[in-house]
């Protein structure tokens, strides 16, 4: 008898050591975007079976580099707000996608179908909704207001936490040596959806008009939105003037406005 307790001594410590284990299994909270071609991943297979250095490069979404703000040394910035020691960006943000259309095409049910409690959805649509001239993507801001609103009571009733943007500047309109509000009513409809709903808000619109005055128009122009020479770009061989889309160093900005954004959520949290 004593020599078969002692021949399961090593099975019992090592069973206890394998439950141990799975009990610390890491916990990662997924940071889905939503929105549009401001925010979105163009280097991760964007366009099926197309190479992004020679079809697309150098426009960057700023979702495309939010991850390396959101690493184990970074995270206790944000800890009331992020409480796991781990996270993974999840960037479903489309070109040309209005509230509307990311819902009515079934973005949105891929990323409610997988929401798990204390996940974050941040959502920063604008650009599209307030095109009336395209019809297609054109919501008005009754309709825009709805659909926030939608998104909202859905990532809540998974558990989730949603923040909002208001929408990322654009480079333009510039008046004495000053970036100035483009995005019309739906700046402000997105902040009073936030206040209605007592909704997590960053409002990226004005952090990016206040950065990009800072740093000046001609600098914003040629380092920060994709306003590229002729010859230097595969991709772009005529060059090109986008004064809505990012260049790597702008999009890097742009995800470093949103972080920052984060920690004063984060602190102003009561846990």
């Amino acid at each position: 008898m004593r020599i078969k307790i002692i021949f399961l001594i090593p099975i019992f410590i090592c069973c206890f050591f394998i439950m141990a284990f799975q009990n610390k299994k890491q916990v990662i909270t997924t940071v889905y975007l939503i929105g549009d071609s401001t925010m979105a991943d163009y280097s991760n297979n964007y366009e099926e079976g197309k190479d992004y250095m020679k079809t697309r490069y150098p426009i960057t979404g700023w979702g495309q580099v939010f991850q390396q703000f959101l690493v184990s040394d970074s995270l206790s910035e944000v800890k009331n707000l992020i409480k796991t020691d781990s996270v993974f960006v999840n960037d479903r943000a489309r070109g040309g996608r209005s509230t509307r259309t990311f819902f009515q095409e079934g973005r949105w049910r891929g990323v409610f179908e997988n929401l798990k409690i204390d996940d974050i959805v941040i959502m920063q649509f604008g650009h599209n909704d307030a095109a009336k001239a395209k019809t297609e993507r054109y919501v008005d801001i009754e309709g825009y207001k709805e659909f926030l609103r939608l998104y909202v009571s859905q990532t809540r009733e998974k558990g989730a936490i949603l923040i909002i943007l208001t929408p990322v500047a654009r480079n333009y309109p510039w008046k004495d040596g000053k970036l100035e509000n483009v995005h019309g009513d739906y700046d402000q409809a997105a902040k009073d959806i936030a206040e209605e709903l007592q909704v997590l808000m960053i409002d990226l619109n004005k952090k990016s008009m206040d950065f990009f005055t800072k740093k000046g128009q001609s600098f914003v122009t040629d380092n920060f939105f994709m306003n590229l020479p002729k010859g230097v770009y595969e991709a772009y061989p005529n060059g090109l003037n986008d004064n809505t889309h990012f260049q790597p160093k702008g999009a890097t900005e742009v995800a470093r406005l949103v972080f920052e954004g984060m920690q004063e959520l984060s602190s102003g949290i009561k846990n």
